[in-house]
C-alpha cells in the first residue's frame, strides 16, 4: 500500500495544501491505513534529523550574505556595471537583466531572490524605455533560474547532502552550464530585438565610464572568487565558505561602501531567517517523506522497471529528463531532488553515467522547472513584483524555456559541459 506515496501526495498538492504539510500528511495517513503506526514516529524523527546538518548550515548563511548584499544596494552596482559593458546593444536592458542575473548568481545562488532584487529595479526600467511589461517579466522569470545553477547553489549543498558527492565538484560543475543558459538566452534576445525592433539606449558608456563601473562592482565581484577559491585551496569548507561570505558582504556593506546601517540588520536577518526556515522545514519533510519511500521499496521496483523500458542509457536520459521537467513544473527543486535524487541517481550510475553529470542533468532541469508553468514559483515572484497575471507571464517565457530545455539536453549529450572543470581541478574523476 506504501507505494501510493506518490500519488496521495499530488493529490494533497492539487487540492491546495502546502508543500510541507503535504510532504507530511501522504507518507503519515498510508503508514496509518497500513497499520504502521510505530513507524509514524520516523516521520516527525526524521524531520528534525533532516534539518540537523552541518552542510546545510551553509544555506541559510548564503541567503543572509544575499540579503545583506541586497539590501546594501550591492545589487544595483552589478545592474550598472552590465548597463555600462552591454546597455548600448539593441534590446540593452533585456541583456542587462540576463547579465545582472549571471552576477547575482555568485551572491545569492537563490532564483527567488534573484527575480525579487532585480525585477523590482529592471521591470519598471525596461517598461519605462518600451518593453512590455509581460516581456519584462518573463526574462527575469526566465533568467533568474541560472542563480541556482551558477555557484553557490542552495540546491546543489541539497544534492550534495542527499546524495554524498562533494559540494565542490558540484559547485565547479555548474559553471559552464550556467554559462551557457545565459548565453543562449542573450543570443534569443538578439534575434528576438532584430525581428521586433526592440529599444536601443540613449548612449554607449565611455570607457572611463565603463572603468569607474567596473571599480564600484569590484568587491560585490570578488564574493564568488572568494568562496570558490577559498574551498578549491581547502582553506575552509563550503559551510565555512558560507559564513565568510557573510562577513565579507557585512564588511564592504557596512565599513567600506558604506550602503547599509547597523538599525538595519535586524530586518535583514528576520528576512534571511524566514526564508531559510522555509527551504529547512521544505528539507526536513522532504527527508521524512524520503524514509516512506524507502520502506515502500518504490526506488526498487521503479529501476526495475525503467531497465524494462529500454538498456539504452541515451534513451533513458531523454525519458529522465521529460519526467524531472514535468516534475519540476509542479514540486520546488529542493524537495524534488531529495525525494527523486535516492530512487533515480543509483540507477544510472550503475549504468555508467558519471554520478556529477547525472547530478547537473538533475539540477538544471528542476531549477528550470522553477519559470515553467503552471506552479513554476519565480513565475508568482515575478507577478507579484510586476503586477502582470502569472497565465500572461507563462505565455511570454515559452521562447525563453525553450532556450533552457535546449541547454539542458546539450548538457546530458555532452558530459563534458558538466565535467571539464572538476576533472581539470581534481574534484571529478
Amino acid at each position: 500500500m506504501l507505494v501510493w506515496f506518490l500519488p496521495v501526495f499530488l493529490v494533497f498538492l492539487l487540492v491546495g495544501l502546502p508543500v510541507f504539510f503535504a510532504l507530511l500528511a501522504a507518507p503519515g495517513l498510508l503508514l496509518f491505513l497500513n497499520g504502521q503506526e510505530r513507524d509514524l514516529t520516523l516521520l516527525y524523527r526524521n524531520l528534525y534529523n533532516g534539518i540537523d546538518s552541518f552542510p546545510l548550515m551553509a544555506i541559510p548563511f548564503f541567503m543572509l550574505a544575499g540579503e545583506i548584499m541586497n539590501r546594501g544596494g550591492i545589487t544595483l552596482r552589478l545592474v550598472e556595471f552590465s548597463q555600462a559593458l552591454i546597455g548600448h546593444l539593441r534590446g540593452g536592458l533585456a541583456h542587462v537583466n540576463v547579465l545582472s542575473s549571471m552576477l547575482f548568481a555568485g551572491l545569492s545562488g537563490s532564483a527567488v531572490a534573484d527575480t525579487s532584487a532585480l525585477g523590482s529595479m529592471l521591470i519598471p526600467a525596461m517598461e519605462k524605455q518600451g518593453y512590455t511589461r509581460k516581456f519584462a517579466a518573463a526574462i527575469t522569470a526566465a533568467s533568474s533560474v541560472i542563480g541556482p545553477i551558477i555557484p553557490p547553489s542552495g540546491i546543489m549543498i541539497i544534492y550534495a547532502y542527499v546524495m554524498g558527492e562533494s559540494v565542490a565538484a558540484l559547485f565547479l560543475a555548474g559553471l559552464v552550464p550556467g554559462v551557457l543558459v545565459g548565453v543562449g538566452l542573450m543570443l534569443l534576445i538578439k534575434l528576438m530585438a532584430d525581428k521586433y525592433d526592440f529599444p536601443v539606449a540613449s548612449r554607449k558608456y565611455t570607457w572611463p565610464e565603463r572603468g569607474q563601473a567596473s571599480l564600484k562592482a569590484f568587491f560585490p565581484l570578488m564574493t564568488p572568487v572568494i568562496i570558490l577559491g577559498g574551498i578549491l585551496f581547502g582553506i575552509f569548507t563550503p559551510t565555512e565558505a558560507a559564513a565568510v561570505a557573510v562577513l565579507y558582504a557585512l564588511v564592504i556593506s557596512l565599513f567600506v561602501l558604506r550602503t547599509l546601517r547597523i538599525r538595519e540588520l535586524p530586518d535583514v536577518l528576520g528576512k534571511a531567517g524566514l526564508t531559510s526556515a522555509v527551504v529547512l522545514l521544505l528539507v526536513g519533510a522532504a527527508m521524512s517523506f524520503k524514509t516512506v519511500v524507502s520502506l515502500s521499496h518504490a526506488p526498487q521496483q521503479l529501476a526495475e522497471f525503467i531497465l524494462l523500458l529500454t538498456d539504452n542509457p541515451l534513451l533513458l536520459l531523454f525519458l529522465i529528463n521529460i519526467l524531472l521537467f514535468i516534475v519540476g513544473m509542479f514540486l520546488d527543486a529542493g524537495p524534488a531532488i531529495i525525494i527523486l535524487g535516492p530512487i533515480l541517481g543509483p540507477v544510472f550510475t550503475g549504468m555508467g553515467v558519471d554520478s556529477i553529470h547525472f547530478a547537473m542533468i538533475m539540477c538544471v532541469n528542476l531549477t528550470v522547472g522553477l519559470a515553467t508553468p503552471p506552479m513554476g514559483l519565480v513565475l508568482f515572484v515575478a507577478s507579484a513584483v510586476s503586477g502582470e497575471r502569472v497565465s500572461t507571464i507563462s505565455r511570454a517565457i515559452l521562447p525563453f524555456l525553450a532556450v533552457e530545455i535546449l541547454v539542458i539536453f546539450l548538457i546530458t549529450y555532452f558530459p563534458a559541459i558538466s565535467l571539464t572543470i572538476p576533472r581539470l581541478t581534481g574534484f571529478a574523476n
